[in-house]
């Protein structure tokens, strides 16, 4: 391998400050455009009201940016955190980061969770967060060395292009021959040149003795990266251990972790598995539910799920030690080895794919209507090759396929491709055409909303058809749940702070399965707390999957089965051995309330968050189409005459699709009022005064945003 040649054109040596009870106080800002580096400290107010992660991240934007200012803007920056629990080896999931910055899809605030090692790097390494703003004229790479107590901003010409292999030479040039101790934060090419890039963030595996990879996907993250002109954030770090994190009680943090962790070592081989095939076992559970999206969310199953599900992923991945931190038991970040594309770069080569996970088979799946794996397992790898989200992908390949057969763009727009549903070939050289720029992939790559004002635009397609099936909502596109039978769902994906994605919260089981909550008050108290409860996994630098994708075997005899409570408990008990500070489960609940809140006033300043913003595509709350009438035919006829006392005798699917329409759609709006209600918003959900201070986040700036907006 020929050595890097490196430029350092800022370097600062500092005293690296030692983890105190999950917490450094102390957070590294990058201005890129002015090559400064520079430490900052948060005050106790703002880490009792922020506790960490998605909330230190917001507090720092906040504060780089002004209601005026777009993705692109130097000013805006990326915030990456982890939290008090991020980084304990041992108790499972708990080396996740949180990403936040300024969306190009959204153009509001944008957070995506992520694992690998980057966020307990960073923080061993003196810094509870980073803020980088700016932009380098390229070639830029940040390294934080907590090891030689040294952050240098260096030029490295020449590095790859794709993530894979920049990751590589960046792993081996850093690492000084520990290559565990090196964790990259990249992006990609096809972060450069469209608006839904992705960040990876990378841990050395070194059973396996090659770099593997998690991804910060959600909303262009990787594209604002790749705007600022740097390649890369590089952290270094030596050993860890429960000390290393410093917790008030280490002898109750090894107690709980114990309790968690032989858990699920005992019940995740009687329940999902998730150690041996990840989440590839929710296909078929989805398939046979009618949730699994096929050809654009128009179905919710297939017969061919099983090609693409846990019994096909099973077969395939690389079996051993599958954790993207340190001794996480649910070990679910699976990978297949010696895979060979048959297109691309990597063409009739041997890689590693990392993946895929639930959302991408789905999303790049069956909602392409392919139902094949090895395509599945391409379009994986590419997409993390170029930076890439996956779940905008998928969702926008949909959605451009279907405007295909329809005939709302034809040949001529697409450069001569056949993107008809099912057509493998073509979706992959359309993430080809994406991460390059170039042909119908420049569009495509603008995401749904854009996608849709060019076909009305420049192609003359019909403006209310592409609105009802454009799977985007506040600009971001749909992860991959149906919710037309869902309405708790539907407020789950719509109400969503950042835009649909099951991340807040996921209600489908409870609502359309189990029917916990049949009323609408019901539903919001489910929208209440289930998204506070998630939020706070984001505080604290932790996954949620140890929370309920693996359960105690009495569970279902609980009291709220939903909530999992037994480990809402052991959250609590976790939380207060780190931190010392003592907490309930109710605490954790007002702790992310206050993150909540402020994120949702932080929409406001930058132009957005209130009732029309959120608005969802017809297609999320019922059937846009007679062919997706006719294939739930016995539900809606139903509907319409048992609930809402409709005489259907006679009539014809288009006069019932109206009908039905404007039922789900009221139901919608209602629903909007009293989840507004129970979180105490206006009616037009804005949080009021009375929360804002019930909740300590009456700062001056975040009361002149809602005096600006009308509510004092």
């Amino acid at each position: 391998m020929t050595p890097l040649k490196a430029t350092t054109l800022k370097a600062l040596s500092y005293q690296r400050c030692d983890v105190d009870k999950g917490y450094t106080n102390h957070y590294l800002d990058v201005d890129l455009s002015a090559g400064s580096i520079s430490i900052g400290m948060f005050e106790d107010r703002i880490k009792k009201t922020f506790i960490g992660g998605k909330g230190f991240d917001l507090w720092l934007l906040w504060h780089a940016v002004s209601g005026q200012h777009k993705w692109n803007d130097p000013q805006n920056a990326i915030c990456i955190s982890s939290g008090p629990m991020g980084g304990t080896p041992g108790y499972p999931g708990s080396g996740k980061s949180i990403v936040t910055s300024i969306s190009p899809t959204t153009g509001s605030v944008m957070d995506s969770n992520v694992g690998g090692y980057f966020g307990p790097y960073l923080k061993f390494s003196g810094f509870d967060a980073l803020r980088i703003t700016g932009r380098s004229e390229g070639d830029a790479v940040l390294f934080i060395d907590g090891i030689e107590e040294k952050v240098e901003i260096l030029r490295i010409p020449d590095l790859p292009g794709d993530a894979y292999a920049m990751s590589d030479v960046l792993t081996d040039h850093f690492s000084k021959g520990k290559k565990v101790g090196i964790s990259v934060v990249s992006a990609g090419p096809g972060a450069a040149n469209t608006l839904i890039g992705c960040l990876n963030f990378s841990w050395y595996d070194n059973a396996r003795k090659l770099v593997r990879y998690k991804q910060a996907g959600r909303g262009g993250i990787g594209t604002v990266f790749a705007d600022k002109g740097i390649r890369a954030v590089v952290a270094r770090w030596e050993k860890v251990s429960q000390k290393t994190n410093n917790p008030a009680d280490p002898e109750a943090v090894k107690t709980v972790a114990r309790c968690h962790s032989k858990e699920i070592v005992e019940l995740d081989p009687k329940q999902n598995e998730m150690a041996r095939i990840g989440t590839t076992h929710l296909v078929p559970i989805m398939n046979d539910f009618d949730l699994l999206p096929t050809n654009n969310f128009q179905y919710g199953s297939d017969p061919r799920a099983s090609l693409i599900g846990r019994d096909a992923f099973e077969k395939l991945f690389d079996p051993g030690f599958d954790g993207c931190w340190k001794g996480c038991t649910v070990a679910c970040a699976h990978g297949v080895r010696d895979f060979v594309p048959c297109t691309g770069a990597y063409k009739g080569e041997k890689v590693f794919v990392d993946g895929p996970e639930y959302e991408t088979i789905a999303g790049c799946g069956s909602n392409l209507g392919i139902f094949d794996p090895f395509t599945i397992l391409e379009i994986n790898f590419y997409c993390d090759a170029y930076g890439l989200d996956t779940i905008s992908v998928g969702t926008g390949i949909a959605f451009v396929m279907e405007c295909f057969e329809r005939g709302l763009i034809s040949l001529e727009h697409t450069g001569g491709m056949d993107l008809s549903f099912g057509n493998r070939l073509n979706a992959l050289e359309l993430v080809h055409q994406m991460a390059a720029g170039k042909g119908f992939g420049a569009i495509a790559g603008q995401g749904i909303r854009r996608m849709k004002k060019v076909f009305a635009d420049q192609f003359g397609a019909d403006p209310v058809m592409l609105r009802d099936i454009g799977m985007e909502s506040k600009g971001l596109e749909f992860s991959e749940y149906m919710t037309k039978e869902s309405l708790a769902q539907q407020g789950g994906y719509g109400l969503a702070l950042k835009g649909p994605q099951h991340d807040e919260a996921w209600l489908i089981f409870l609502d359309m399965v189990h029917n916990f909550m049949p009323t609408f008050e019901q539903k919001a108290e489910a929208l209440h707390w289930f998204p506070m409860f998630r939020t706070w996994f984001g505080l604290c630098g932790l996954c949620k999957l140890p929370w309920n994708d693996i359960v105690p075997e009495d569970n279902k005899d609980t009291l709220e089965p939903a909530k999992v409570m037994k480990h809402v408990n052991w959250y609590a008990d976790y939380y207060t051995a780190v931190t010392g500070n003592t907490a309930t489960p109710e605490d954790l609940i007002t702790m992310s309330e206050a993150v909540y809140n402020f994120q949702r006033i932080f929409n406001l300043k930058m132009g957005y968050g209130t009732r029309d913003h959120d608005s969802l595509p017809y297609r999320a709350m019922g059937p846009v189409t007679v062919e997706e009438y006719d294939s739930r035919q016995e539900r809606y006829d139903t509907e319409l005459g048992e609930k809402h006392h409709v005489d259907i005798t006679g009539k014809d699917t288009p006069w019932k699709l109206a009908e039905l329409r404007k039922r789900r759609e009221a139901q919608y709006e209602t629903l909007k009022d009293a989840v507004y209600q129970r979180r105490g918003w206006t009616a037009d959900g804005i949080p009021t005064v009375e929360t804002v201070k019930r909740l300590g986040i009456d700062f001056p700036e975040v009361l002149d945003v809602l005096a600006a907006n009308g509510v004092k």
